[in-house]
């Protein structure tokens, strides 16, 4: 006899995971959270005070094979933060406020208490940013995922007032590109990353020039840069905004600096990063891959005029936040 948990599917340990996460999850609810974990569809009341003409904001992506560090060092507690943060980061810098976000966890086997620590991860960075977790799904599939793996995605809606939005139309030839630090890889990378690094060291490797293990360097927790957004939006004019992450500075820059209009990255003017250094140097990565594989210490880039340059720099060091000129938009 055959029965669903012998061909690899517990349903009983899906149940108990839900009960492990609805409290996590309600955790982030608002007002406007208007069903409970469990039903078949989340309800968001869309009222939206102080916006003119609201227009939502969606956005869905994935950590990559960052999760094979989080299950190789068995941490499973920062994948979901990573996440949330990513999405985050990618509707804000069109403008837009999170309001909601859903998560998606595939896996070989199900086990109750990685997920949970997953869904906390999630939780956690929800309540940071200040959106809810209003649903998610759960599948567990033998024969596609080997026991241990398992993969994460998720999706994200915001709002952003019409008259508020920031899509690159207003980017002009001479505007100057303001490079925010990264911390570490964030989520993109990785399969150079782990070819590169782990063809010499182990994860629980020290690495003085890192001042940790490759496992914690590689794992650090991808930033959100909504409330930085947030300031410079309200207090400088902003032509533009890139999340740096697959493709490169160039690869997502190019995204808000579109024709006629072109730019050039100052490649020379930061100081890239010992973890970036490295993978370069052991495997003997070429330039051009580096940079359009990593984030090279840059994770959010902002287009302003030249006049504000100097100003948003001294603000934003004022705050504690470092920033430099990567590069400048030409014709």
């Amino acid at each position: 006899m055959i029965t669903y948990k012998k061909s690899g599917v517990d349903i009983d340990e899906a149940d108990k995971l839900v009960q492990k996460i609805k409290p996590l999850a309600k955790s982030t609810f608002n007002k406007n959270v208007m069903s409970e974990i469990g039903f078949f569809g989340g309800f968001y009341d869309a009222k939206f005070p102080g916006y003119r003409k609201p227009v939502l904001v969606s956005s869905v992506d994935g950590v990559g094979t960052k999760v094979k560090i989080a299950i190789d060092m068995d941490k499973h507690d920062t994948i979901g933060r990573d996440l949330v943060n990513h999405c985050v980061n990618d509707i804000g810098v069109g403008g837009a406020r999170p309001l909601f976000f859903l998560d998606y966890f595939a896996c070989g086997k199900l086990r109750a208490d990685v997920a949970a620590e997953v869904v906390k991860g999630l939780s956690l960075a929800c309540r940071e940013n200040g959106l809810a977790l209003i649903g998610g799904e759960t599948a567990e599939m033998p024969g596609v995922y080997s026991e241990n793996d398992y993969d994460l995605a998720g999706t994200i809606v915001g709002v952003v007032d019409k008259s508020r939005v920031i899509d690159g139309k207003k980017v002009r030839k001479g505007d100057v590109l303001v490079g925010i630090p990264s911390t570490g890889l964030h989520t993109n990378g990785y399969s150079l990353a782990r070819k590169s690094l782990l063809s010499k060291y182990k994860l629980d490797s020290y690495v003085s020039d890192l001042g940790e293990t490759v496992g914690e360097a590689l794992l650090k927790t991808h930033r959100s840069y909504l409330s930085l957004i947030g300031y410079v939006t309200g207090k400088f004019s902003i032509h533009g905004m890139s999340h740096i992450t697959g493709g490169g500075i160039v690869g997502n820059t190019v995204r808000v600096i579109r024709k006629p209009h072109a730019f050039r990255v100052f490649w020379g003017n930061w100081e890239v990063p010992p973890l970036f250094r490295m993978i370069q140097s052991i495997g003997r990565v070429p330039d051009e891959d580096a940079r359009r594989a990593l984030n090279m210490g840059v994770g959010l880039v902002l287009v302003v005029p030249p006049k504000e340059v100097d100003r948003l720099i001294a603000a934003l060091k004022r705050r504690g936040e470092e920033s430099f000129v990567v590069g400048e938009v030409t014709k």
